[in-house]
């Protein structure tokens, strides 16, 4: 492709762009699609020769569309908001042309220190202390634009990682880093992130859940402390904490304030994860939630989900950068510069090396919404969640499962948690909307988020007939009938059936999922189909959480078998578990096994206690 052709298809991919983003209303949300549908439709093999552009794109088409989820659709509500927008487009176009690699000031000076100005601009529209500003002349801190949220709570679980472990070898000079990080504990929320999990398992820490309340779904100060002093009896440290703004089951909000005042007697690092609820800060009604963020270390959330920026762009601040360059630092002599010192370099607060100029699209978002628009972009969302929430209270063969918070509504049908499974399947199988599920305490709930902003009032009435009379025919054991759409979505329900039969098995969003999963996956491997079986059912057992009977159970998995071909280990993924029953006593022992080697610090001596406590 010469610079003239990249002209004409370059204007040609803009008018396509906006044509899919304006049409796609009357696309199906969900693709009517099954595992596997795409391989016999590519080569096995890449081309020898160039292909033309044209062909490329008419493949782009035929092949890659169809299976394509309308993220950007009206009609979408599963997960949250993963938005875009024109300039959010326009400026990311820009950044791919320069096409630069911003780890140091000198590799691309515009990258960096756009970076840092946009991040104060953020940070001051959501309200944090002047702490967590580059501009200030008192902060040790600042912000700093990652990939994601999950990457932003592994970041700061390493960097409160080392902290601990710097301050603990100071004390106990005698004890290894590798001893002192066998004795470390973080916390979280049962309803945190599986990100904060998946930390914890990178970075080879314990990870205490700390039981959320019933009906708020949130943790506080209390349920803190007493874990921490339980642990301390046992010899273990804690080190770190993670605060939920806005949990992905159900948007509640841990108690920041008692949370950081804890951190602070105890010394423990403490992350707030707002990845979701973070761009709502942007309204000064929303930032009650935020009361006690002066004693947060590290906080994140991500523009990419509901401030019209398009993925990837997370958000990113600390009080004391200082703990990510001892966490991060390494400094080679071809990366070191002139200005080595004096400028950011933004390699040493994150994990990889390079990053992209996604300042840019950041920039060109907040210029071209301004805080006006961008508040009343929130507001509207919030409004519609609300009247959404209205029509389903209004509703007797429903139930609100937990109070709404923002723009995600949590319901279910009354009765049995296969009534709400039922439900949601067959109402993702019509494709006509997209939801996905969350277990809340042992109930089983479907999450309603708006996501798009080109949802409307009309919007919401037309999903909610979908809603409406798939409902009505779960609770009468009937096929749903067909509610006309727009004409070019509408799909026979007899063709939907058969081309998506299997689907349904969507993700669970929480740390302690309904659908069971995988514990024990020393024996994953590529199982034959019958022997499928057999392993599933000599190694595990039905979780304690799950009625299923052992029937039933088996009609997933054999559902899941997609005609006797494996088509990846994650369809499996939620199939059966053990969850804590089965492997708790066994982890306990290891954990006993491991303390008996080293010294307990808060039990050994009078000295060694009066210093955990005061320090750890």
């Amino acid at each position: 492709m010469d610079v003239e052709e990249y002209r004409q298809r370059g204007k040609e991919m803009v008018d396509f762009i906006a044509d899919y983003l304006t049409g796609i209303r009357a696309r199906r949300v969900f693709p009517a699609v099954k595992p596997g549908y795409m391989k016999p439709l590519i080569p096995d093999e890449a081309p020898q020769e160039g292909e033309s552009y044209q062909d490329i794109f008419e493949d782009f088409q035929r092949i890659i569309l169809p299976g394509v989820t309308h993220w950007q659709s009206p009609h979408m509500h599963a997960y949250f908001p993963a938005l875009n927008s024109y300039p959010s487009l326009l400026g990311d176009m820009l950044a791919d042309a320069i096409n630069c690699l911003g780890f140091t000031w000198a590799s691309s000076p515009a990258c960096t220190e756009l970076e840092t100005i946009v991040m104060d601009w953020l940070g001051k529209m959501v309200g944090l202390p002047s702490a967590f500003l580059h501009s200030s002349k008192e902060s040790l801190g600042g912000g700093v634009i990652q990939t994601t949220a999950s990457e932003s709570t592994f970041i700061a679980l390493m960097a409160g990682r080392s902290e601990a472990i710097r301050r603990c070898k100071t004390q106990y000079p005698e004890l290894s880093s590798s001893e002192i990080n066998a004795r470390l504990v973080a916390y979280c929320s049962d309803q945190a992130h599986s990100s904060v999990e998946k930390a914890g398992l990178i970075g080879l820490v314990r990870m205490h859940y700390l039981d959320s309340d019933d009906e708020s779904y949130s943790i506080d100060g209390e349920a803190l402390s007493f874990s921490i002093q339980k642990d301390r009896e046992n010899g273990l440290i804690p080190f770190w904490v993670c605060a939920t703004l806005g949990t992905t089951g159900s948007c509640a909000f841990d108690n920041l304030e008692e949370l950081g005042n804890v951190c602070r007697q105890e010394n423990l690092w403490l992350h707030v994860d707002a990845a979701y609820a973070g761009s709502a800060f942007i309204c000064p009604e929303f930032r009650g939630w935020m009361k006690g963020v002066e004693n947060a270390n590290s906080f994140a959330f991500n523009p990419s989900k509901w401030l019209m920026v398009h993925f990837d762009c997370t958000a990113m601040w600390v009080q004391d950068a200082g703990a990510l360059h001892r966490t991060f630092n390494v400094d080679p002599l071809y990366l070191q510069h002139e200005n080595s010192g004096m400028a950011i370099d933004y390699m040493h607060w994150q994990i990889a090396l390079s990053k992209r100029f996604r300042a840019l699209k950041l920039w060109f978002v907040l210029r071209s919404f301004g805080v006006q628009g961008l508040q009343e972009h929130i507001r509207k969302g919030v409004r519609l969640a609300a009247r959404f929430e209205a029509m389903v209270a209004a509703d007797s063969r429903f139930e609100i499962s937990a109070k709404r918070h923002l723009g995600l509504v949590v319901f279910r049908l009354r009765g049995d948690n296969e009534l709400t499974e039922t439900l949601l399947k067959r109402l993702n199988a019509s494709g006509k909307i997209h939801c996905v599920p969350a277990s809340l305490k042992g109930r089983y709930v479907i999450r309603f988020t708006i996501t798009s902003p080109q949802t409307t009032v009309e919007d919401i009435c037309t999903d909610w007939a979908v809603v409406k009379e798939t409902a009505r025919a779960v609770l009468a054991n009937e096929e749903v009938r067909d509610i006309p759409m727009a004409p070019a979505r509408k799909v026979p329900l007899a063709e939907t059936r058969l081309r998506n039969a299997h689907f349904g098995t969507s993700l669970l969003l929480a740390n302690s999922p309904m659908s069971p999963k995988i514990v024990n996956g020393s024996f994953a491997a590529i199982f034959d189909s019958n022997e499928l079986f057999k392993e599933f059912e000599r190694k595990l057992k039905l979780s304690e959480m799950d009625n299923s009977s052992p029937a039933v159970v088996r009609r997933r998995i054999k559902g899941m078998i997609m005609a006797g071909k494996q088509y990846s280990l994650d369809s499996r993924m939620d199939i059966v578990s053990t969850m804590h029953s089965n492997n708790k006593e066994s982890v306990e022992e290891d954990d006993k096994d491991s303390q008996k080697s080293l010294p307990l610090m808060s039990e050994e001596s009078p000295e060694n206690e009066e210093a955990t406590g005061s320090e750890m």
